[in-house]
């Protein structure tokens, strides 16, 4: 790669990055939001502005390094930081592509059908302005894919060791992908049977004499499981790790991924990704067993990708893996339906296929006359995807992005917010930020919260007239009602405790209460 093309590469980039940031900037002022951005948002204002122990906070806010991710840019914009996340990750994501592909291809038509995609994908415009963290997810997939595929062309463990590690970064980033492991031991097995020294060509062949052979059935297995562990050891030593830390912090393993205060996720999957909300809206809910099928006919382009290493058993299986992560997911998570960022990994494993093969295909006019309509059609059916998508907080992006219309989901918080900015510094409100923080986002003096995190909190809740002046209470119209303790039976209980307490209404919205205790 010429120092010239990386440098253009390099102020394309930049480029690219400035047309996310101004799309982000523009959605965002138009009113859309999603759960994970305000939950980066609150998280982030807790480290820096907030008052109290914040260990918990920073080190257990799952997922890891999204947040992190998110947290740098809250030093230039604290509300806008995770756009600006988003908006510069997927720029970087399409420098890493496109370094990639300019290495092993000299056709720049392979490069502008790249940047065509990042301009025109509403998958990745989708990743670029939203706020969540499916840059990271897309970013350290194709490491982890794109290491791999060099391991079989070099054969050295290297390039495993190394996708060990993006492979860890992986499930940081998101704790789903750890069931990608499952997936890869087939692959592992068909790459220890190989190695064997046997006459016999046909695998099946080879496996029989393997298995029926004392020493050969010693050597597959340990080629086998040290494969396995070069790749994945590194993954689940780390989460063991992590769960301890969880469990030291906390007193609880799985803290990071089942408590509302340390992940978005509980609050999402219940009310934005539920499958029985599907049920009630759409004839025909997302079935696991059509799941594969959805992903082939969002990104066609997989099945081009499958058939250039049709003579590669190695990197075919590597291809399926991705197929049955998303079947086993469905399976496990039933009561869930498949986001958006799930089916937008074929799409970066088919441009990584194609950035490995085209450059071997003979008949180049034909390859690209048949990757130019595949994309147009992938263009098409990524809008379809999005605005007919099962998740409101998908197709309200494509209803501001195509229509500059807004649900306005987030007006009650942001109502709320703008009154509890009225009030005075001194005052203080005590605020279950387990459902509060779209509202805690929104605060400009985060240090008037009582809030979990802090030692007072359980102090404040027993007596809130000796820690704070104000208790915001969720309503019985707020549909995250059952996940906090403030609400009005809270308030009957300290009723009852103390008879003398003078409890008034300030100011009211359909989801949120907010009351002055004397």
């Amino acid at each position: 790669m010429t120092r010239s093309k990386t440098f253009y590469l390099i102020v394309f980039s930049l480029i690219l990055a400035v047309y996310y940031i101004f799309i982000a900037t523009y959605l965002n002022q138009l009113g859309y939001t999603n759960h994970e951005q305000l939950f980066y948002i609150e998280k982030g204002k807790i480290i820096t502005q907030g008052l109290g122990n914040k260990l918990r906070v920073m080190g257990l806010t799952s997922p890891l390094l999204p947040f992190y991710g998110s947290y740098i840019f809250s030093f230039i914009n604290p509300v806008l930081a995770p756009v600006l996340a988003s908006a510069v990750g997927t720029a970087i994501l399409f420098y890493i592509m496109a370094t990639s592909l300019v290495k092993r291809n000299k056709d720049n038509f392979y490069l502008y059908l790249l940047a065509a995609l990042f301009i025109l994908h509403p998958g990745l415009i989708y990743t670029a302005a939203s706020g969540k963290s499916v840059y990271m997810i897309l970013i350290f997939f194709f490491l982890f894919f794109l290491n791999m595929l060099r391991f079989y062309n070099s054969n050295t463990t290297y390039h495993v060791s190394i996708a060990s590690i993006f492979f860890v970064l992986l499930v940081f980033s998101d704790y789903k992908c750890i069931w990608l492991a499952l997936f890869f031991i087939p692959l592992v097995l068909s790459i220890s049977l190989h190695s064997l020294n046997l006459s016999e060509k046909e695998s099946v062949f080879r496996l029989h004499l393997s298995f029926n052979n004392p020493s050969l059935r010693r050597k597959l297995i340990n080629k086998t499981f040290s494969i396995y562990s070069i790749i994945f050891i590194l993954p689940v030593a780390s989460i063991a790790i992590y769960k301890v830390l969880n469990l030291t912090h906390a007193d609880d393993l799985n803290y990071f991924l089942e408590s509302p205060y340390a992940t978005w996720n509980i609050i999402a999957e219940k009310f934005e990704y539920s499958a029985a909300q599907t049920a009630a809206r759409f004839a025909i809910p997302e079935l696991s067993i059509l799941v594969s099928l959805k992903a082939i006919v969002f990104c066609p382009m997989i099945v081009l990708a499958i058939y250039l290493f049709k003579q590669n058993t190695y990197q075919i299986l590597t291809l399926l893996t991705p197929f049955g992560l998303i079947e086993f997911l469905k399976v496990k998570y039933d009561g869930v339906n498949l986001v958006y960022q799930y089916y937008l990994l074929f799409l970066i494993l088919a441009m990584l296929c194609i950035i490995f093969r085209a450059r071997f295909i003979k008949n180049q006019q034909m390859l690209k006359a048949a990757l130019t309509i595949i994309v147009a059609v992938q263009l098409y059916i990524g809008y379809v995807f999005l605005t007919k998508s099962y998740i409101p907080e998908e197709s309200n992006f494509a209803s501001v992005l195509l229509n500059r219309t807004s649900n306005k989901v987030d007006e009650q918080n942001r109502e709320i917010a703008d009154y509890i900015n009225t009030l005075r510094d001194t005052d203080h409100i005590l605020v279950d930020d387990a459902v509060a923080y779209s509202v805690a986002c929104y605060v400009k003096n985060i240090k008037t919260l009582t809030m979990p995190y802090q030692e007072s909190y359980l102090s404040a809740v027993e007596a809130p007239e000796k820690y704070d002046g104000y208790v915001l209470i969720a309503n019985e119209a707020n549909p995250m009602l059952g996940y906090t303790q403030l609400t009005d039976f809270y308030l009957d209980g300290i009723r009852r405790k103390n008879r003398n307490l003078n409890i008034y209404k300030i100011y009211v919205t359909d989801y949120w209460t907010l009351y002055k205790i004397l």
